[in-house]
């Protein structure tokens, strides 16, 4: 147990450290604190996977841990294994959002990046360790502000235009969770996440009160607005097409999963059991993966069309809450996983192209599978794996949520994501017909593969997404022997 009481206090103690070390470092010694922060975000994909071998060897479900200082910071985060799995995605897309950076960001930007990332990992964090609500929501507004300075460190017309538009659209989101805890706690007198899933599991007139059901309103849609879900998607394309791409890796591959979605899951765990949420949820949820998936069909840009990607495939995220149960929440959570690998993949494969041909309209690519094959190749897997083919990692994610879907008689919404998995596989086959496939046009026939850690990050991502899909059966099987499932 004292492990993994070092494992917990290391997810807060880290994140801080480098903070402080970005701060204080110099902007000459930058590439130092590149490496450092690479050190500390690779060691929190370590301990996430060895916090995870630590609950199972104990067999526990949850660890509440503090730093004792006062009686006030006693126990006042909470380690689950969702919670753990979240970390790993976190740690693993920073470092990975790292990898691209060190060539893709300005030399005079790099240290600014570099602090503000690190500020981003504490919101990411601690979002994922609270057990209240006003704690997790000071954490998203760390987020929030963290994201709004990251996209306009252009500093160009369009990326300042579309950083306003998302402080825009966070202001809204803030404003609505603040508003709806505070009706709750008018209601409940706390904000724990303990005590409200019991009052409202017990207590007929709390949890079915007009005011409680105009707060479940207000925070599930500032939730909804930070995980960029129809009709609150507008702020995403811009910001991921304005951004520098390692930018884009952060905000597609875990914030909006971190401040949206994981929040959603752990927001539906007070109140989820009422009927009309889960199908609000549901609803949400088709129209979002349909929205994305045909506004992305009609995208010229290599990152608008990822962007609207994530849109729709946080439809499924949706689609997996609203089903609720065992089979609902590991298809989720599984999912958050695999978006986060794949669509960094995507984001990484963006990040080469415009590295080597300075271009992202697919119109002006085409045939570049020969000049750059391993860019190429995995950018096909990440799309098969985000269109849900089999044994790639995403296939088993949509797979559990549909099954999930239909389990808790959802059958019309589970038919609904299974056809909607058509689109997802035609704007990708156009985009990868659009770049990659075809004639070569004379004037890319100099271009070559990209190097370094670009390229690095393209191959360990790939990795990942075929170990995954190839392994998860047995996972499946131990989830099963252990009675999870």
């Amino acid at each position: 147990m004292r492990a993994l009481q070092y494992v917990s206090m290391l997810f807060v103690i880290i994140p801080l450290t480098a903070l402080i070390v970005c701060s204080l470092i110099k902007r000459s010694r930058q590439n130092a604190a590149f490496y450092l922060l690479s050190a500390f975000a690779a060691a929190q994909v370590g301990l996430a996977l060895y916090g995870l071998m630590l609950f199972n060897s104990l067999n526990i479900s949850e660890y509440s841990f503090g730093f004792h200082i006062t009686q006030a910071v006693a126990d006042v985060f909470t380690l689950k294994p969702a919670s753990l799995v979240m970390l790993l995605c976190i740690g693993l897309v920073s470092f990975t959002s790292l990898l691209v950076a060190y060539k893709t960001m300005p030399a005079n930007k790099k240290l600014s990046y570099l602090r503000l990332l690190s500020a981003l990992i504490i919101g990411m964090n601690g979002i994922v360790l609270v057990n209240d609500l006003f704690t997790m929501y000071l954490f998203i507004e760390i987020i929030g502000i963290s994201s709004f300075v990251l996209i306009s460190t252009t500093k160009t017309e369009e990326g300042l235009e579309s950083a306003f538009i998302y402080l825009v659209m966070s202001s809204l989101a803030s404003i609505m969770l603040l508003t709806g805890l505070a009706f709750i706690f008018m209601r409940t007198g706390s904000l724990k996440f303990e005590y409200l899933i019991a009052i409202n599991n017990t207590s007929a007139e709390v949890s079915q009160n007009a005011l409680t059901y105009l707060s479940y309103i207000l925070v599930i849609s500032g939730l909804l607005i930070k995980t960029g879900a129809v009709p609150f998607h507008s702020w995403l394309p811009d910001a991921h097409q304005s951004a520098d791409t390692s930018v884009s890796v952060l905000l597609s591959g875990i914030v909006i999963k971190a401040a949206g979605v994981y929040c959603l899951m752990r927001v539906t765990d007070i109140f989820g059991n009422l009927y009309a949420i889960r199908l609000s949820l549901a609803i949400l949820g088709v129209i979002t993966i349909a929205v994305g998936a045909m506004f992305a069909l009609h995208q010229n840009h290599f990152k608008r069309i990822l962007a609207y990607s994530s849109v729709s495939q946080m439809g499924y995220m949706l689609l997996g809450i609203s089903a609720g149960g065992i089979l609902g929440f590991i298809g989720t959570m599984l999912h958050i996983f695999n978006h986060a690998v794949f669509k960094s993949t995507l984001f990484t494969n963006a990040a080469a192209l415009h590295e080597e041909v300075h271009t992202l309209d697919i119109d002006k690519l085409g045939g570049l599978q020969k000049q750059m094959p391993i860019t190429a190749t995995t950018s096909l897997i990440a799309f098969l794996s985000t269109a849900g083919i089999p044994p790639l990692s995403g296939f088993w994610s949509k797979l559990l949520i549909i099954i999930a879907l239909w389990k808790a008689n959802f059958i019309g919404f589970a038919a609904a994501a299974l056809v909607l998995s058509i689109f997802t596989a035609a704007y990708f086959l156009r985009l990868q017909m659009n770049v990659f496939w075809g004639q070569t046009p004379e004037h890319l026939q100099s271009i070559k593969e990209v190097k370094g850690t670009i390229r690095f990050a393209e191959i360990m991502l790939t990795i990942i997404t075929i170990a995954v899909g190839l392994g998860f059966p047995f996972i499946l099987l131990f989830l099963e022997a252990s009675g999870i499932i």
